[in-house]
């Protein structure tokens, strides 16, 4: 029960941080979306070491583990996009497959790119 009740906390620190960031975006007149400025916002508090990782951890774990109910309405609302499914359906998924490729690429990238410079720091 105390493991439930630290993840649900955590999980309405989440929204707050996503709240929060949305209302930066719109007063700010930010061009970029309102999730990117809330996951800069995590960063730098838990770089500052204003939030210790432990205080998101098991809600972040649980939002990770839940994420494919998240994709769930955006996949449903592909039906009122019959007619652009039809026509560009090809284009549509040669690009996703395309992007996932390059999204892989480019983590691979980072992380040896990381995993040498540990090394190199740990020597």
């Amino acid at each position: 029960m105390k493991k439930l009740l630290k993840t649900i906390l955590q999980i309405i620190a989440f929204i707050g941080i996503a709240q929060i960031s949305d209302v930066i975006v719109q007063w700010a007149h930010l061009p970029i979306s309102g999730s990117i400025v809330g996951i800069a916002i995590t960063f730098a508090l838990l770089q500052l070491k204003v939030i210790r990782v432990e205080w998101l951890e098991s809600g972040s774990k649980w939002l990770i583990g839940e994420m494919l109910l998240f994709f769930i309405p955006a996949i449903v609302g592909i039906i009122n996009y019959r007619s652009l499914v039809l026509h560009s359906g090809l284009w549509i998924t040669i690009t996703i497959i395309c992007s996932t490729i390059a999204v892989m690429l480019c983590a691979g990238l980072v992380v040896q790119r990381l995993g040498r410079r540990n090394k190199e720091v740990v020597s």
